[in-house]
């Protein structure tokens, strides 16, 4: 079986409660192994959505229901390896993220190892997203495809309605476990188990059937009181403390900086509470950041042992960044944003798309494999490449854009929610807005690139101080 690894994602959910606006939030850095990985921003229409699905990588086949709802995706621009739709709104405004690859141990395995021919990441989306009508729908429809099929890799993947927000991380070949996050908290998921303390007999999760009796029969917990999943089902290994941890640590060390953990601790928690509000640039910092004013920052003061340490969050395989924001205090056809932004998140801006559409702008969906300027995951990549060779010197011009380019892009969504009543044709008028937030991201995105390229001209090594 050719698998195509992803692997390196970073996880934000954030409950509705403890954002500043009251909806919910799910985000994710879909990061690969490879720097570069084109994707596209499309809406799969219920007439463009598969009956018989089947996996490029496994093979599995799969009979999918009528009756299918629209929902936006990003898939692969080049389809070797499948479709890998990596996160969507549907038109129930259900959002779903997938997925973040995560870790398990041989005594898992060894009891309930993967399938081979069973389902995966490049699948997930589009088996689940289509047919659900809130966030707990979705873990239970997933729920039920890995104990039908199996999947041959651990991931986990988030689900939110306007009301909550739920994660699922997959154990062995067919097990499953899911938590409904606090309305009042939050959760950074690197690349790990992440669930900790599982209460079996909460409303607030579900699980396989026979999960406890699994755990019970083959003596899986090493703890003398309770359940820790991350203890039972996880890792924590030495790879842990430097790939892992450390994203988790920095995280919260943003949301909550009165407390003080070690960035290789194994056991920070998975459910937190900020200390204040979280709102949508939060997340993207968060989902940018490069371990910024501590001694492990890649462009900072360090030595170079301790600017290699840790694997930041914002690194040159982030692929596309995407918030999943499902608002409430709005009416329903505008409730579903779907935030994205495309390569290395250290120089690029989110943009707020709202999910109501039939159709997405050409300058975020019609991206090819071939170098092309004129495509924002072009665009993007290039602007993150030139800012990298001389972070210190272009960083300021990347705050002055990303604060002009963001207020614009909310200043359109303000202005559309504010006229939404009296519109006859609502998708038609969000797309209008969809696409005009699309031209002012690809004209400051443009903007920032030539002004780095003034910039950096005048610092090139290839100079003499006197003219002729």
């Amino acid at each position: 079986m050719s698998k195509k690894i992803q692997g390196s994602c970073t996880t934000i959910l954030v409950g509705k409660n403890a954002s500043i606006d009251g909806s919910t939030i799910i985000s994710r850095n879909d990061d690969g192994h490879e720097a570069l990985d084109p994707q596209r921003f499309v809406v799969v229409n219920p007439e463009d959505q598969p009956q018989n699905y089947q996996s490029v990588i496994s093979g599995v086949k799969i009979k999918l229901p009528e009756n299918p709802l629209r929902y936006t995706s990003m898939p692969n621009s080049i389809l070797t390896n499948g479709i890998w739709p990596a996160a969507g709104i549907n038109s129930e405004n259900v959002g779903m993220s997938a997925t973040e690859t995560i870790t398990t141990n041989s005594r898992v395995l060894g009891i309930d190892p993967y399938v081979e021919g069973g389902i995966g990441e490049e699948d997930i989306v589009t088996l689940v997203l289509p047919y659900i009508h809130s966030a707990k729908d979705g873990v239970l429809r997933l729920g039920a495809l890995l104990e039908e099929f199996g999947t041959y890799e651990p991931n986990g993947i988030a689900f939110n309605d306007n009301e909550e927000v739920w994660w699922l991380e997959t154990i062995g070949g067919h097990h499953w476990a899911a938590v409904r996050i606090p309305d009042d908290a939050y959760v950074v998921a690197p690349n790990r188990m992440n669930i900790d303390n599982f209460d079996f007999d909460s409303d607030d999760t579900l699980c396989s059937d026979d999960l406890k009796d699994l755990i019970d029969k083959y003596q899986l917990n090493p703890d003398f009181d309770g359940y820790n999943f991350r203890h039972i089902f996880g890792s924590a290994s030495i790879k842990d403390t430097v790939y892992n941890n450390p994203r988790t640590w920095y995280g919260q060390k943003y949301f909550n900086p009165e407390i003080k953990h070690d960035p290789m601790e194994q056991d920070l928690p998975f459910i937190c509470h900020a200390s204040k509000k979280i709102a949508i640039e939060d997340v993207k910092f968060v989902l940018s950041s490069h371990f910024e004013n501590t001694e492990y920052d890649p462009y900072g003061n360090g030595t170079e042992d301790q600017k290699t340490l840790f694997r930041p969050i914002g690194i040159n395989r982030n692929h596309n960044v995407h918030i999943i924001q499902i608002r409430n205090n709005v009416p329903a056809e505008i409730a579903g944003i779907h935030w994205l932004a495309y390569g290395a998140n250290t120089f690029n801006t989110v943009v707020p798309f709202y999910a109501n559409v039939n159709d997405t702008p050409a300058v975020y969906k019609n991206a090819t494999g071939t170098f092309d300027m004129n495509n924002m995951y072009w665009l993007s990549c290039t602007t993150a490449l030139l800012g990298d060779t001389d972070y210190d010197l272009y960083v300021d011009l990347r705050n002055t854009f990303e604060l002009e380019a963001t207020g614009v892009y909310r200043q359109i969504q303000n202005e559309t929610d504010q006229n939404l009543a009296g519109q006859t044709d609502i998708v038609a008028y969000l797309e209008k807005a969809n696409e005009e937030m699309a031209n002012e991201s690809f004209t400051h995105q443009t903007k920032l690139l030539g002004e780095m390229v003034t910039l950096g001209s005048a610092h090139m090594k290839l100079r003499y101080n006197l003219n002729d």
